[in-house]
């Protein structure tokens, strides 16, 4: 996907899934940025987008972690599943292998099909990878996305105050990122899976 995502030209779009229901994830490098995105590499810059229907929008980080919020509070028998799924999406697996497993699950509650979670979690995460500008907390960048995954799945806290928290663009909770994150004095070279949940 990385690679679909660096060789995109400028105003080309490029469908990268799409579902028997008519569900189509897309991405756009536009040859020039709104004035919102103007400090950003337009070179390495793209948009994500998202077809339901009649509807065609830009999705956000919310997406994926709310619909994940939700899938936990109806199944929480399965939340190292799921972590270890975008855990490995994280570091660069394919998210339609690693969810086929959990594809059968039933979950109450969800906002889209988990393979189009998935593929927007990856699509994020080399978004925030790939295209940040100025100087981050976190080595690698993405880890302040993969730390919301975690702590959206995993903490028990009301969704409202997740989101509040995400939205005021604090960092996830250190127990989740510190032993991963490269800039952090508590940085651990070699870490076993799931290890956040080991040192709770």
């Amino acid at each position: 996907m990385f690679e679909c995502v660096k060789k995109l030209g400028f105003d080309m779009y490029d469908v990268v899934y799409s579902t028997d229901g008519g569900v189509e994830i897309s991405i756009f490098r536009p040859s020039e940025p709104s004035k919102r995105f103007e400090h950003y590499d337009k070179n390495k810059n793209f948009q994500i987008w998202l077809k339901e229907g009649n509807r065609d929008f830009k999705p956000n980080h919310l997406r994926v972690l709310i619909d994940l919020n939700l899938r936990i509070r109806s199944r929480p028998d399965l939340k190292k599943q799921l972590l270890l799924a975008f855990d490995k999406i994280f570091y660069g697996e394919d998210p339609e292998l690693v969810l086929k497993s959990l594809e059968k699950e039933h979950f109450e509650h969800s906002l889209n099909d988990l393979i189009v979670i998935g593929i927007l979690a990856q699509l994020l995460l080399i978004e925030q990878e790939y295209c940040y500008y100025g100087e981050s907390q976190f080595d690698p960048p993405n880890l302040f996305l993969q730390g919301w995954i975690r702590e959206f799945i995993d903490n028990p806290k009301e969704i409202d105050n997740l989101c509040m928290a995400v939205c005021s663009r604090q960092a996830p909770l250190a127990r989740y990122v510190d032993l991963e994150n490269k800039k952090s004095k508590k940085h651990v070279k070699s870490l076993s899976e799931l290890w956040y949940l080991e040192s709770n």
